[in-house]
């Protein structure tokens, strides 16, 4: 038994493009026309993104329009082992960042409740912040 043939006006990508234009210009295209249309926008199908901006403008007094394109989303594809290493370093700095941001502002909070408590650790020494904090809040 041969297999079934799948109208192409059917493919998603195609039914896309089709709805974008008027219905005569839609209906003027053939079967091998729509086949090749789908090979090249089958190419560029980069799927759903979280964030999606698209636009164009045009620079006053210059001829040219520029087109940009900001797109995030989650990233699918197989990374080759340079990406996954880049990747672990990238995620290894952000955490210690992270984790240095959360201690400093640990210490700065325990710090202030210690001063407030009145407990001197090191005596005729201030680091100000204690005053600094009475002044503004």
């Amino acid at each position: 038994m041969p297999p079934l043939k799948k109208n192409i006006r059917d493919e998603p990508t195609i039914t896309s493009l089709l709805e974008k234009m008027p219905s005569n210009v839609a209906d003027s295209f053939n079967e091998e026309q729509l086949s090749h249309l789908l090979t090249i926008l089958g190419s560029r199908n980069w799927g759903k993104h979280s964030i999606d901006f698209r636009g164009t403008f045009k620079v006053p007094f210059y001829k040219w329009r520029f087109y940009y394109v900001f797109l995030i989303g989650k990233n699918s594809r197989n990374l080759t082992r340079k990406e996954k290493s880049l990747s672990l370093l990238r995620q290894s700095i952000f955490l210690s960042i992270i984790i240095c941001i959360i201690g400093l502002v640990g210490a700065l909070i325990i710090y202030l409740v210690k001063s407030s408590l009145g407990i001197d650790i090191l005596p005729n020494f201030s680091f100000g912040v204690w005053d600094w904090f009475k002044e503004n809040f």
